[in-house]
């Protein structure tokens, strides 16, 4: 099984640092950001690693990951050329995946605790052409992606709202998915949003309206670190994980 991180984007929310260099290699407790998703996909098993950034600081991530042999994996880089959304960026993994390859995809600013191993057991035990994502708690659903779940079948989620002013739960989709090479066809079928980008939570909704979206809980710490006191926050946590 391969992994694919994402790590283009501007970092808006961390400027002017992100003027500066990647959002993904700003130091988060004794390493860059990305260091951690490699990290967790390694300890779960999955060391075929393809790696999605933007122009920006290029050279850095080479320079310091290099072949990702330090750290125990194999790294593939991929350049997005302009930010078009995550569904875009996804699609750039197409040729590093094999028809009918299962994959874990991570959004580099996502930090968590768990163990990958089980999500990615229980997900090659589901059929073709099915996808899952993974949910954490939060305290305030209405800054994500908010699962509604089916009323038929909970263990199936209906559809993604995005950002809702009424959240139907107090769950938000992480930046951990996983797909089977079926995903590219899917975001062939999506069409830019109003901000101009590929959406990756219409991709997840195209899987959802088939009743082909599974999920899990994650049972330990997650941050979206994209702002400076989550930063802070993910730096004080996981300062000695690695």
């Amino acid at each position: 099984m391969k992994g694919v991180i994402l790590a283009g984007g501007t970092g808006s929310r961390l400027l002017p640092l992100t003027r500066l260099m990647n959002k993904h290699l700003l130091p988060v407790g004794n390493y860059p950001m990305v260091c951690y998703g490699i990290d967790r996909l390694r300890r779960g098993g999955i060391t075929d690693i393809l790696l999605v950034i933007s122009k920006q600081s290029a050279g850095l991530y080479t320079d310091f990951l290099g072949s990702g042999a330090s750290f125990g994996v194999s790294l593939t880089y991929k350049i997005q050329e302009a930010a078009g959304g995550i569904a875009e960026a996804l699609d750039l993994a197409e040729g590093f995946i094999s028809p009918g390859e299962r994959f874990v995809v991570l959004l580099g600013d996502n930090l968590f605790l768990d163990d990958l191993t089980p999500y990615v057991d229980s997900f090659l035990k589901q059929s073709e052409g099915t996808a899952k994502v993974l949910l954490t708690p939060v305290e305030d659903a209405r800054r994500y992606g908010v699962p509604v779940f089916d009323d038929k079948d909970p263990s199936w989620i209906a559809y993604i709202e995005e950002k809702p002013k009424r959240p139907k739960t107090n769950y938000c989709v992480t930046g951990i998915y996983m797909y089977d090479s079926d995903v590219f066809d899917i975001i062939r079928r999506i069409a830019p949003s109003g901000r101009g980008e590929l959406e990756i939570t219409d991709v997840n909704n195209l899987y959802a309206a088939d009743r082909k979206l599974s999920y899990d809980v994650l049972k330990e710490w997650w941050s979206d670190a994209g702002t400076f006191q989550s930063l802070r926050e993910a730096g004080e946590k996981l300062k000695d994980t690695l």
